[in-house]
């Protein structure tokens, strides 16, 4: 494989990719791994390794721990990266929804302590927001995109909304909004020929309307850090374009949490724009799964592991 290509791009997944262990065989073998979980530890003042190595995986998964152990494990893979194969130069970044803070600061939009402290806070503002005005989300799969525009529409009405919160791949959606609006986008989804259409055990409506309150804090907490031009350059969540400079940025901040992640687009910027291969860096395999899904043709390898950096060499020569 030609690695002076720039045919890559580096990707971050998001909630739903943790696991308990996640990070520890990383910083067990490479200590800038081990330092960077210790920084995150003390930042935090509490042991987010501890956690994220040992659980228990309820704590783990509570979106204000799951944000920041996710984050700290991915720029951590990013870091060892950079260490063992410098020659690996992305021409983009781009990160799934709370994945998208990893890739601002793995770009340099604002620094790995900064970015800690604004996942964090998001972290505790969704699970506010899901406790002051729960909703529900759901997962729709097997219909195109502008049919379940048409549907969530309909589904939807001034004190019960509901939207596309999540374009993952062609024919996998996500929805969100209240749960009554929820629940009878579903049932229109189903009459429309959806081959699976089902509310998810999550009470948080992330990527909707009712992130507006959550939104408003994430602004704010922003607005308190310095922000710069990501290089290279990230792709927004949601634009699905690239954000070029700090305003750029500070727009998509604005708009993190009550819009839709538009993956699938984002995906197909990059496939447009020469990317080839798609090095998924973090916890999990979710975001090398759907690659496969826009495209069968690009290369994909899923990185979080000193196993996974072993396979890597292989990848690179094979590819």
């Amino acid at each position: 494989m030609d690695t002076q290509t720039n045919h890559f791009a580096f990707l971050f997944p998001g909630q739903g990719s943790q696991a308990v262990g996640m990070g520890k065989a990383l910083a067990e073998s490479y200590p800038s791994a081990k330092a960077l979980f210790d920084r995150a530890d003390d930042l935090l003042g509490f042991s987010l390794s501890r956690l994220a190595w040992h659980g228990p995986e309820d704590e783990l998964n509570d979106t204000a721990n799951t944000q920041p152990a996710l984050y700290v494990h991915s720029y951590a893979v990013y870091q060892v990266l950079a260490e063992v194969r410098p020659e690996l130069q992305p021409a983009y970044l781009a990160g799934h929804s709370l994945g998208e803070f990893t890739a601002l600061a793995a770009a340099g939009a604002f620094s790995f302590e900064d970015g800690l402290k604004l996942v964090r806070t998001r972290g505790e503002l969704m699970r506010q927001a899901g406790e002051q005005n729960p909703g529900r989300i759901a997962a729709v799969l097997g219909l195109e995109i502008e049919q379940l525009e048409s549907i969530t529409r309909e589904a939807s009405s001034t004190d019960e909304p509901v939207a596309i919160a999540n374009d993952n791949c062609p024919g996998q959606v996500v929805i969100s909004g209240a749960s009554a609006a929820v629940d009878r986008a579903v049932e229109l989804a189903k009459q429309a020929g959806a081959k699976r259409a089902l509310p998810l055990n999550v009470s948080v409506a992330v990527h909707s309307s009712l992130m507006s309150q959550a939104q408003a804090g994430l602004q704010q907490a922003a607005a308190g850090i310095e922000i710069g031009s990501p290089s290279p350059a990230v792709i927004g969540n949601a634009s699905a374009q690239p954000l070029a400079d700090r305003q750029a940025v500070e727009e998509e901040i604005r708009l993190q949490l009550t819009s839709r992640v538009r993956w699938t687009e984002s995906m197909q910027y990059l496939l447009s724009h020469g990317v080839r291969q798609f090095l998924e860096l973090g916890s999990g395999s979710v975001l090398a799964g759907l690659i496969r899904r826009i495209d069968r043709t690009a290369a994909q390898i899923s990185l979080g592991s000193p196993e996974d950096f072993d396979a890597l060499a292989a990848w690179l020569e094979n590819d």
